[in-house]
C-alpha cells in the first residue's frame, strides 16, 4: 500500500505539489478568525451547580452589578488614605464614570478599607461573547486615563479583574507564542543542520512544516465555526510545538530512510519510493496512535478538551498527509541536491555508540529491562504528591498590573474580594421570599469557616429570587478556597435554605470544584479508551496480542515517571502550589501518544530485522543500531520544541514545556532505546504471538554475528563509496 503511494507521488510529483498549494491557497483564503474565550464557565455542562446558579444569576439579575475590572487604590507612601485621598479617590471615580467606555455599565466608588490602606473603584460590564475584545479595550483606555487623573495626588493606582486579568495573560500569551515559535525554529535549524549538515534539508523543514501549520489552523477554523466547538487560548501554543515538532520527526523518520537507500546504491526515485515503502506504515501507525489520543478527548466533559482533541487531531493529520506526500514529491523532485553542500549521504557512518548500545542491551536484555523499568518506578513514585490547581493565584512576584493590583487590594481586604462567591436563593412554592427568612440565611453563610463576610446584594423584581455574596478569606482560585465552597459553603448553603427555596452556588471558585471534578470523570474515561484504542493500532501493526501489552506498559511507566518529575521540580523545588489541572491529560496524549511513536519506530525495525532471519538478540542489536540515531534525533528536537515553551511567564505553559519534553526524552531515551527492545530480546519470538514472523531470507549462519554484528559491505552503484549490504534485496 505505501509503496504504490510512494510510486504515485514521485511519479506524479508536480501535480503533487500542485496540488497541495492550490489546496492550501484556498484553505487559508476561506478560514475565518480563530476565537478564544476565556469564561471557564463556557467549558463546562448545565448539569453542574456553578452552571445553573450562573443561569439562575442571569434569569433574574439581567443588569445585575459584577464588577469586571477593579481599579485599586493606595497612597505612595504607603500611608493609610485620608479624606482628602478619599475624595480624590471618588473624582477620579466620577471621571471615570463620565468617559462612557465601551460595554462599560456602571462605575461605584467603595468605601476605604478597614485599616485604609486601600480604595476601591469597582466597574461592572455587559457581557460579551467569545472573541469579543471589547471589555479588554475598555481597561486598555482606562489605564490610559489613570495616569493624568493621578498626577501629582499622592496615589498609586492599577487595575485588577477578570477583564484585566484577561487583557495582561492575552497579552502575556502573545509575547510566549513568539517566544515559543523563535525557539522552536531556533532549535530546528541547528539540530536539522547538524544531523544532515544541510541548510537545504533544514529550510525544506521549515517551509514545508509552516506550510501545513497555516493549512491546519485554516480546518480547525473552518471546523470550529461548522460544528460550534470553543478554542482554548493554550491551543495555539500547542499547535506550533506540536507542528513544526511532529512534523520534523516524521520528516527525520523519512529522510534517515531516504538516505539509507541512497547508500545503497538506489537511484533518487526508486529510493524515495522504497523509503515511503518501509517507513511509511510506520510513520502512519505512529500518526494514527496519537490522532486517537487526540480524539479521545471528544469524550470529556469539558468544552474545550472536546475542542481542543479534533484541533490537534486535524493538525496531525495534515501533517502525516503532507509527510508522506508533499515532501516526499519535493525531495524526489531535487533528488541528493537536498543534501547540498554535505556529501556525507553517501557514506555510511560508524554509529559506534548505538552500535555498542545494540551490543550491550542484546548481550544483557534482562538487565537493562529491570534497570530502564526500575528508573521509571522511582521517578513515578513522586506522582502521589500531585496537587492540581485551577487558575493563576495571586502571584507576588508577577510584573502584570492586575497581579500588582490584587496584591495591593489583599493587603488589607479578603482575598476573595475580587472574587466573590454567589449564593442564589430561589422560591419553589411560588410564594415571594421572606426578609426573615433572608436574614437567617445571611447569618448562617457569616457562620461558615472561611468566610469572612457574607451580605445580601440583590432580590429580584417579582421577589423570588435573591442573591447573597460570601467572601472568602482566601484566594478564590486556590485550592484551600475549593476546599471550602465544595465542602461547608455548599453544605450550609443547601441545608440553610428557608423551607420552600433551593439554592446553588456560583462564582469562579464553584466553577473551578465542577471543573476538578468533570476532569476526574475524564480520567476514567478518556484514559482507558485511548489507551484500548491505541493498543488495537499497535496489534494491527504488529499482528501481535503480547507486544502492544508490554508498549502500553512501558508508555504507561513513562507516564508516572513524567508526572512524578513535573511534581518534584514545581511543587518541592520551586514551591509552587500544584500542577495545572489538565497537565495530567495533556502529558497523557503527548506522552502516551509520542512515546509509543518511539516505541512503534523501534518495534518496527525489530520485526523487520526478525523476518530477515534474526535472532531474537541479534534483531534488538541491529535495530539499535539502525533505529536509535533516528529515534535519538526526533526524541531531541521534539523534547526541544516543547522545553521551549519554559520561555512562556505563563506557569502553566511552563508546566506543560517542561512535563511533555521529560516525558519525550523519557520516551525516546529509556522506553525506545533501551526498556522496549530489551524486553523484546528477553520475551524472544513469543513478543509477536500469536503470528510467528517468518523469515523472508536465509538467516544468517556466520558464526560470532551476534557478537560482532559486522556489515557486509559492497561498491554502490555511485560507484567509489562502501555501504552495508541491504540483505532484504
Amino acid at each position: 500500500m505505501f509503496k504504490a503511494l510512494g510510486r504515485f507521488v514521485v511519479g506524479h510529483r508536480w501535480l503533487v505539489i500542485i496540488g497541495w498549494l492550490i489546496a492550501g491557497a484556498a484553505v487559508i483564503g476561506y478560514a475565518p478568525s480563530l476565537t478564544t474565550t476565556s469564561d471557564q464557565a463556557e467549558f463546562l455542562p448545565k448539569h453542574y451547580e456553578s452552571i445553573q446558579a450562573q443561569k439562575i444569576q442571569q434569569k433574574a439579575f439581567p443588569q445585575g452589578f459584577s464588577p469586571s475590572a477593579i481599579v485599586v487604590f493606595t497612597r505612595e507612601d504607603g500611608k493609610p488614605l485620608d479624606e482628602a485621598d478619599s475624595a480624590e479617590v471618588a473624582k477620579v471615580g466620577n471621571a471615570l464614570k463620565a468617559k462612557q467606555y465601551d460595554k462599560v455599565e456602571q462605575v461605584i466608588t467603595v468605601p476605604p478599607s478597614p485599616h485604609k490602606k486601600v480604595q476601591t473603584v469597582m466597574v461592572s460590564m455587559a457581557d460579551v461573547k467569545a472573541g469579543d475584545k471589547s471589555q479588554q479595550h475598555a481597561v486598555e483606555d482606562m489605564r490610559d486615563d489613570l495616569k493624568p487623573l493621578v498626577a501629582d495626588s499622592g496615589l498609586k493606582v492599577g487595575v485588577t479583574g477578570d477583564a484585566a486579568n484577561q487583557l495582561d495573560n492575552e497579552e502575556a500569551s502573545k509575547e510566549a507564542d513568539s517566544l515559543i515559535f523563535l525557539g522552536t525554529i531556533g532549535l530546528i535549524i541547528i539540530l536539522m543542520t547538524v544531523i544532515f549538515r544541510s541548510p537545504t534539508i533544514t529550510v525544506l523543514t521549515i517551509i514545508g512544516i509552516t506550510l501545513v501549520s497555516q493549512i491546519a489552523n485554516g480546518l480547525i477554523a473552518i471546523s470550529a465555526e461548522e460544528f460550534n466547538l470553543k478554542a482554548d487560548s493554550s491551543v495555539s501554543s500547542l499547535l506550533i510545538v506540536v507542528l513544526f515538532g511532529v512534523g520534523t520527526d516524521y520528516i527525520l523518520f523519512l529522510m534517515f530512510r531516504y538516505r539509507e537507500r541512497l547508500r545503497l546504491g538506489e537511484d533518487p526515485k526508486t529510493a524515495m519510493i522504497s523509503a515511503v515503502g518501509r517507513v511509511g506504515e510506520a510513520i502512519a501507525s505512529a500518526a494514527g496512535a496519537v490522532v486517537v489520543c487526540f480524539l479521545a478527548l471528544m469524550l470529556s466533559s469539558l468544552s474545550f478538551l472536546v475542542s481542543m482533541g479534533p484541533a490537534l487531531a486535524i493538525a496531525i493529520g495534515v501533517t502525516l498527509l503532507a509527510s508522506l506526500t508533499l515532501i516526499p514529491a519535493i525531495i524526489s523532485l531535487m533528488g541528493t541536491k537536498v543534501f547540498w553542500p554535505s556529501k556525507s549521504w553517501q557514506r555510511e557512518p560508524r554509529a559506534a555508540r548505538f552500535l555498542a548500545v545494540g551490543k550491550a542491551v542484546a548481550r544483557r536484555p534482562g538487565l537493562f529491562a529491570i534497570g530502564s523499568g526500575l528508573l521509571m518506578i522511582v521517578l513515578a513514585l513522586g506522582s502521589f504528591g500531585y496537587k492540581p490547581t485551577f487558575a493563576s493565584q495571586v502571584d507576588e512576584n508577577s510584573t502584570m498590573e492586575s497581579q500588582i493590583a490584587l496584591h495591593t487590594m489583599s493587603s488589607d481586604l479578603p482575598v476573595g474580594s475580587t472574587n466573590p462567591s454567589s449564593v442564589l436563593m430561589r422560591s419553589t412554592n411560588g410564594e415571594k421570599l421572606s426578609e426573615a427568612g433572608m436574614e437567617a440565611f445571611v447569618g448562617k453563610l457569616k457562620q461558615v469557616d472561611g468566610v469572612g463576610s457574607a451580605t445580601r446584594t440583590q432580590v429580584s423584581k417579582d421577589g423570588m429570587t435573591a442573591e447573597f455574596n460570601a467572601v472568602l478569606t482566601m484566594d478564590p482560585n486556590g485550592r484551600e478556597a475549593m476546599d471550602v465552597v465544595r465542602g461547608p459553603l455548599r453544605s450550609t448553603a443547601h441545608e440553610a435554605a428557608p423551607e420552600g427555596t433551593e439554592t446553588k452556588v456560583g462564582g469562579i471558585t464553584s466553577v473551578f470544584v465542577d471543573i476538578n471534578k468533570a476532569v476526574n470523570r475524564d480520567f476514567s474515561v478518556v484514559f482507558p479508551t485511548a489507551a484500548a484504542l491505541i493498543m488495537l493500532i499497535l496489534g494491527l501493526l504488529l499482528r501481535s496480542v503480547v507486544a502492544p501489552i508490554y508498549l502500553m506498559v512501558s508508555v504507561a511507566l513513562g507516564f508516572g515517571a513524567t508526572l512524578g518529575a513535573s511534581v518534584v521540580l514545581f511543587q518541592q523545588i520551586e514551591g509552587q502550589p500544584g500542577l495545572t489541572f489538565f497537565l495530567p491529560v495533556i502529558m497523557y496524549l503527548f506522552v502516551v501518544a509520542i512515546g509509543t511513536d518511539y516505541n512503534i519506530l523501534m518495534v518496527a525495525r525489530l520485526r523487520e530485522e526478525a523476518k530477515e532471519g534474526l535472532t531474537p538478540r541479534e534483531a534488538t542489536a541491529k535495530s539499535i543500531q539502525h533505529a536509535g540515531p533516528t529515534v535519538a534525533a526526533a526524541g531531541v528536537i521534539l523534547a526541544g520544541t516543547f522545553a521551549s515553551m519554559l520561555l512562556a511567564s505563563d506557569p502553566s505553559l511552563s508546566q506543560i514545556g517542561f512535563a511533555v519534553a521529560f516525558g519525550i526524552v523519557i520516551g525516546a531515551f529509556v522506553m525506545a532505546m533501551f526498556f522496549t527492545p530489551a524486553l523484546t530480546a528477553v520475551l524472544g519470538r513469543a513478543a509477536w504471538w500469536p503470528r510467528r514472523v517468518r523469515s523472508e531470507q536465509p538467516q544468517q549462519g556466520a558464526p560470532g554475528y551476534a557478537d560482532d554484528l559486522q556489515e557486509q559491505l559492497v561498491p554502490t552503484q555511485g560507484g567509489g563509496h562502501y555501504a552495508p549490504q541491504d540483505r532484504r534485496d
